[in-house]
């Protein structure tokens, strides 16, 4: 193919330009030629490379330097980070190379963005390793991640060029680790794009929907913020205020979890827009006039006092300030509303990194203390739990990346913020890892708890401790913090360090019998086919002779099939591919693979398929071929973790197929409503109901129905005559 290179070299000059038209007004002359040759090195080091679109590759360096700096809010060293960061990875400078001409700081920066080395994909997962080196450096710079994030921002708005399945591995990457990552960083725009855009790929349907449906809205949106802003602008001119009105639509990937949350269609979701009110303040009067505002609209508009939030006088630990309202407006309709300054507005959308921004001329709460906590905890989980694979790693990190949050204080009044339903052991490892070791209980506001007490918004605690105390196993199962968890299993795990290594000597034996290496990646299967947390818990199986070599023997022979399998759809795809017999005869309703192969599975029971569900096969170390629905709630993980076991999967000869699924209905409870609901099952739809349970509350009913489904088009035609039925609210499948 042959490129314009003269026209493309314009377009980079253009690009360049319009990121430094971003900066050149904040920065001086030196970090503006800190930039400059950022952007020399990277285009040279990128000079002969495309992307999978055609495009020069700088291009994609520019638009996430582009990002950092606009929608994040970071300064030139970010800024040329950014530039740099697939220098080291794509090119044939290095990270000496980059120490010399930038020093050290850049250097690392631009390190920590480095992916690792490819690796065997049988072995682990590439993408897994990679967040671990995130972090470890995130535990040093924080920027490193608010790169990244910007780095997956801009791959996920140009994830159209790539195959369907690379698409959707991507994408659940995107919602596993970077979107809460995004989260807790406070950059809620960004977070909220990626959720999003992670939704356009992972189910197309339901984002073209709602895309569509909000898109239709759109004029009735607009007629009704003005009607609100008209409303509410006067009497704010009345009192002097400098402010602005803005009206958003909720994101499309938070209405969709509405939808599925409360069992309704996009048309029941009441709240999918909100209203901004955004007010320029000094450091002196930013709270009394947020409350001044906050008295303003609910003189103008009833509120819903249930559905207040007050993040001012306690902001969130990501810096996030502002007030949040329910109001009955226009139209006699429920709609949010937040009131922020300008300030806490730009902390808001750029997170952390604004937070440190205003450091200087604002009184400081305890956020900042929240934030350099967090990090600690990180550095402290990736220190205590090397044995740990990567992907448990990340769920212990994960525990508190979007949870919500209790305020409690301490007996001197200082206040703690954990996550909820965080326990009184939480607490104690939150003060001090040595109070957490030797805590006995606690006094919460005088009154004597146990430490699996769950705390309570405002509870005060005082901590009781004894020298003799030792962390017990079944503290793991009450305390949710990710450093409560990494102290107590660092303790545990110290103790049992010598039937871990007696244990590891039996299975080297057993193994060197067998003719089998002993290595990472062996104990890694050993440990996956066994159902086991950690390698340790392996080890002490074969110590404790739970694990003997009839266990082993079993584990040989299902791994003999699992590399087959695996081996088989790594390869390129071949028009002599062999027929495996399948053992049921209704095991040819599905096809595997690009040669659309026909071979032996079962259906995951994480997730109930019928015919016309989007469907993947996952290949498991010790089942075979596993069925899942793309709407699986572990489909993210297994695409995010395990993308090359993942092989499509689509239905074919489905007609004699029944599946035993479970729905939902909510409805007015009346006379003959059980009635009706049989009708349309077992009548209408002659459809055979295995089981029904009916709670009713207040003149409210709750059903679960389990039936036997042929496809998911009878499903929903069921779903339809059900909801015509007088007094039915809600159906759904679950």
């Amino acid at each position: 193919m042959s490129y314009d290179l003269e026209q493309e070299n314009k377009e980079i000059l253009a690009r360049y330009k319009d990121l430094i038209s971003n900066t050149y007004r904040t920065l001086d002359e030196e970090n503006n030629k800190l930039i400059r040759k950022a952007f020399d090195i990277a285009l040279d080091a990128h000079k002969d490379q495309r992307r999978k679109t055609g495009e020069p590759y700088i291009y994609h360096p520019i638009a996430v330097a582009k990002i950092v700096a606009t929608e994040i809010g970071l300064g030139a060293t970010s800024i040329a980070c950014a530039l740099l960061h697939d220098v080291v990875e794509d090119s044939d400078y290095t990270y000496e190379d980059l120490k010399k001409i930038f020093g050290e700081k850049i250097a690392n920066i631009v390190n920590g963005l480095t992916k690792i080395s490819i690796m065997n994909h049988q072995n682990i997962s590439v993408q897994s390793e990679n967040y671990r080196k995130l972090l470890l450096t995130l535990s040093e710079d924080f920027r490193v991640i608010l790169i990244k994030i910007a780095d997956r921002l801009h791959n996920m708005r140009t994830l159209e060029s790539m195959a369907p399945d690379k698409q959707k591995k991507i994408a659940s990457e995107t919602v596993y680790i970077y979107a809460p990552m995004a989260h807790r960083l406070g950059l809620y725009n960004i977070k909220s794009e990626l959720e999003d855009l992670s939704l356009k790929y992972n189910n197309p349907d339901i984002y073209t929907e709602i895309t569509e449906k909000l898109e239709l809205a759109k004029e009735n949106r607009e007629r009704y913020i003005e009607e609100f802003k008209t409303e509410v602008s006067e009497r704010l001119h009345e009192e002097g205020l400098n402010f602005k009105i803005k009206g958003r639509a909720k994101a499309i990937s938070s209405i969709y979890r509405k939808m599925l949350k409360q069992g309704v269609s996009f048309e029941e979701v009441y709240d999918n827009y909100a209203i901004r009110i955004i007010y320029r303040s000094d450091a002196k009067n930013e709270k009394f006039l947020a409350w001044k505002i906050y008295s303003i609209v609910t003189d103008v508009y009833h509120s819903n006092p249930s559905r207040m939030r007050d993040w001012i006088t306690q902001p969130r630990s990501t810096g996030y300030e502002s007030l949040h309202l329910t109001v009955l407006g226009p139209d006699k309709k429920w709609i949010e509303v937040q009131i922020r300054s300008e300030r806490m507005d730009e902390i808001a959308e750029k997170g952390v990194a604004a937070h440190y921004k205003y450091k200087e001329g604002y009184k400081q709460s305890s956020d900042d203390r929240n934030f350099e906590n967090w990090v600690t905890e990180i550095r402290e989980v990736l220190e205590q739990q090397q044995d740990l694979s990567t992907s448990e790693l990340l769920d212990n990190i994960k525990l508190n990346l979007y949870s919500k949050e209790v305020f409690v204080f301490t007996p001197k009044g200082e206040i703690k913020i954990l996550p909820t339903n965080a326990t009184a052991l939480d607490f104690a490892f939150s003060v001090h890892s040595d109070l957490g070791m030797k805590c006995l209980g606690a006094k919460i506001n005088g009154k004597l708890v146990p430490i699996s007490y769950v705390l309570q918004n405002g509870d005060q605690v005082d901590i009781l401790s004894s020298q003799n105390q030792k962390p017990k196993s079944d503290w793991l199962e009450f305390v949710v913090t990710s450093k409560a968890k990494s102290k107590i299993k660092s303790y545990l795990n110290s103790q049992k360090n010598q039937l871990v290594e007696d244990g590891k000597e039996i299975l080297q034996r057993k193994l060197r019998h067998a003719k089998i290496n002993f290595n990472d990646d062996e104990v890694n299967k050993l440990q996956k086919f066994f159902n086991l947390k950690s390698s340790q818990e392996l080890f002490l199986k074969f110590q404790s002779n739970e694990l003997d070599a009839s266990s082993l023997r079993k584990y040989i022979e299902s791994k003999n099939v699992f590399n087959n399998l695996l081996s088989r759809f790594r390869k390129s795809p071949s028009k002599n591919t062999a027929y495996i017999e399948p053992k049921e005869q209704n095991l040819d309703m599905i096809v595997f693979g690009k040669d659309e192969e026909k071979l032996n599975y079962t259906y995951a029971k994480c997730c109930t398929v019928i015919p016309g569900d989007k469907i993947f096969g996952f290949i498991t170390i010790s089942d075979g071929i596993k069925v899942h629905s793309d709407n699986c709630p572990n489909a993210i993980n297994l695409r995010a973790q395990y993308d090359y076991r993942v092989i499509p999967a689509k239905w074919v000869n489905a007609e004699s197929f029944k599946n035993r699924i479970k729905i939902e209905i909510e409805g007015l409870d009346r006379m003959g409503m059980i009635n009706d609901i049989t009708t349309v099952i077992s009548g209408a739809m002659g459809m055979d109901m295995k089981s029904m349970s009916i709670e009713s509350n207040d003149g409210i009913f709750t059903g679960n129905i389990n039936l036997e489904v042929k496809n998911k088009s009878q499903l929903e035609q069921t779903f339809k005559k059900l909801k015509d039925i007088n007094g039915v609210s809600k159906v759904r499948r679950l």
